[in-house]
């Protein structure tokens, strides 16, 4: 399949299996409609280019105070992730990707600081129910280059450096190139520990098996031999904060008959039989790791492997690009790769390019997520104009936010004039736990942003109206009552109410029910989307608790029923 979306003059091609990305509710949702929300309209204020019906909300700019009074507002906004807090607040936590010549470097505070002549680190922000910043302080200090992360099953962030640089070197005090834990509601929980043991490379992103807990890895190396993909096995699998200190195997993938993924160009091919070699010098002490012996059958690099995400039953991580001029094997604008731990199959699932109009959205995807009510998000990161955009299952490109803010030379050393800009890059992309807010980062001048849309509950009716397959494949249904006591299910009439469908082998148990908000980030709607039941209250949702907690960082799963009395039946999707 090659997609693009001409009606809204977006360059992006590529092609491949948009159906793997999703989950089963989110595919449901992607029926909806395939056109975007519209074009994009100037920001009169210069900042943020939205459709029409989006708003933006600025959490906070490089250079302003913390909240804290600990000193400005650290620069380079990059990875980011929102956690869940009481009373309906929001954690996020934010990468800075520093240097060591950073130009607003992250305050150093006791107790919180690794290196004290590092300049990055994560700063915390925590939002009100209204959205509103209640605290924003720091998180880490003393570390460097914190490019991505991602979250753990309990609810921290693994912060990554993003650098190989070793005591002595541009003036550091102790070697970098860890990952970090980080709790956003308590920094003081974490400190500042690096987690040796998954190694000392250049970091960029994680993804956390729920059910394994192993932690996949992705190395951005800029030079040939390029990176590895690495698996982290834990002493202490989904031990909760602190546990990954225990230590653990580090190994990295080995493709048999595949030494660099660029060489690979056409989607849908599968590769059983991977295999898993084991880090001879994690710390990297005299040899880089990507240099080291690995044997006979060496491993497998790619050059710019950056975004990675858990999703379903398998772990997903990006290739930004590849360029034979540089040392890889093919050319491409960037793939999206995934792998089967149950089978051991890795698959190409997505390339970009190289057809790919450079200046339009598509270059060089980065930070991925995927999107509460179905959809993939993609940060980019390339030159020129600079998007996040949403790919749907059908293979439709629509672009939802454009960066008008320009770089100069004296603001990064990305470049640009007066005369010929350049624009940050787009980073960290995530949303709130109850799925209404998108909030992402502008990379250089350093903002963050919280986006919201015109919304509607047709998300959460799509995945009502069709049967799933539940995320832990519970494949055969029994019935659960509902709380008649409840009060929220009292508003739904007795008969209406009596049952959902829910898989037995998951074990769940019901904690609560709630009306859904109709508000929120689901599927584009198009000229296809339904109309809205008027007997409507909301869609009401189940949330159900799945023992052990596997599948999300609550443990919870969220079933929806449509506004009575169309469906019965519910579908699966890990909540937030």
């Amino acid at each position: 399949m090659l997609a693009r979306s001409g009606a809204l003059g977006i360059g992006i091609a590529f092609s491949g299996a948009l159906s793997e990305l999703f989950t089963p509710a989110a595919a449901a949702a992607q029926q909806l409609g395939h056109h975007g929300y519209g074009p994009l309209v100037p920001d009169p204020d210069g900042l943020l280019d939205l459709p029409k019906g989006f708003r933006y909300r600025v959490l906070s700019r490089e250079g302003d105070a913390l909240l804290s009074g600990e000193g400005p507002v650290p620069s380079n906004h990059d990875g980011m992730a929102a956690f869940a807090g009481g009373q309906g607040r929001v954690h996020l936590v934010r990468n800075h990707e520093n240097r060591a010549g950073g130009r607003i470097p992250v305050p150093v505070v006791e107790g919180l600081t690794y290196d004290p002549e590092g300049k990055g680190g994560c700063t915390s922000l925590t939002l009100d129910s209204r959205g509103r910043v209640r605290a924003e302080r720091v998180a880490i200090a003393g570390t460097a280059v914190n490019c991505a992360g991602g979250p753990t099953p309990w609810n921290t962030w693994l912060t990554c450096e993003e650098t190989e640089d070793k005591a002595g070197t541009n003036g550091y005090a102790k070697d970098h190139g860890f990952v970090f834990e980080v709790d956003g509601a308590d920094p003081r929980r974490t400190g500042a520990v690096p987690l040796t043991a998954m190694g000392r490379f250049q970091h960029e992103a994680v993804a956390v098996d729920p059910k394994r807990g192993v932690v996949y890895e992705t190395e951005d190396a800029f030079e040939r031999p390029f990176g590895l993909f690495y698996r982290f096995l834990p002493n202490k699998p989904l031990g909760g904060t602190g546990s990954l200190r225990a230590g653990g195997r580090l190994q990295a993938m080995r493709v048999p008959g595949v030494p660099d993924l660029s060489s690979v160009r056409e989607t849908g091919a599968r590769f059983d039989g991977v295999e898993w070699v084991d880090v001879p010098d994690p710390l990297a002490v005299g040899t880089p790791i990507r240099f080291q012996d690995f044997g006979t059958g060496g491993v497998t690099h790619a050059q710019k492997l950056e975004g990675c995400y858990w999703g379903g039953r398998s772990v997903y991580f990006v290739s930004s690009f590849a360029r034979s001029a540089e040392g890889s094997a093919g050319d491409h604008y960037g793939q999206i790769w995934r792998y089967d731990p149950d089978r051991r199959r890795l698959t190409l699932v997505i390339v970009f390019g190289p057809d790919t109009d450079v200046r339009l959205p598509g270059e060089s995807p980065d930070n991925i997520c995927l999107a509460p009510g179905g959809g993939l998000m993609v940060c980019e990161d390339g030159g020129g104009a600079q998007h996040v955009y949403g790919v749907t299952r059908h293979g439709e490109v629509y672009a939802l936010a454009r960066n008008r803010q320009a770089i100069t030379s004296a603001a990064t050393a990305a470049g640009g004039t007066p005369e010929e800009p350049e624009w940050g890059e787009f980073a960290g992309v995530a949303f709130s736990p109850d799925g209404r807010t998108m909030y992402v980062n502008c990379y250089s001048p350093g903002t963050t942003f919280a986006v919201t849309g015109p919304g509607g509950p047709y998300a959460a009716q799509a995945a009502a109206s069709r049967s799933s397959i539940c995320p832990i494949d519970c494949r055969s249904p029994s019935t659960m009552p509902i709380s008649a006591s409840c009060s929220i299910c009292s508003r739904v009439s007795k008969t209406e109410r009596s049952s959902i469908l829910v898989p037995p082998s998951c074990s769940p148990r019901v904690i609560r029910t709630e009306v859904v908000g109709i508000s929120g980030f689901g599927s584009p709607s198009g000229p296809e989307k339904p109309s809205v039941n008027s007997r409507a209250v909301g869609a009401v949702a189940v949330v159900i608790r799945h023992q052990p907690p596997n599948f999300s960082p609550s443990g919870e799963v969220m079933k929806y029923l449509t506004s009575p009395p169309a469906v019965r039946s519910c579908s699966c999707t890990v909540a937030g």
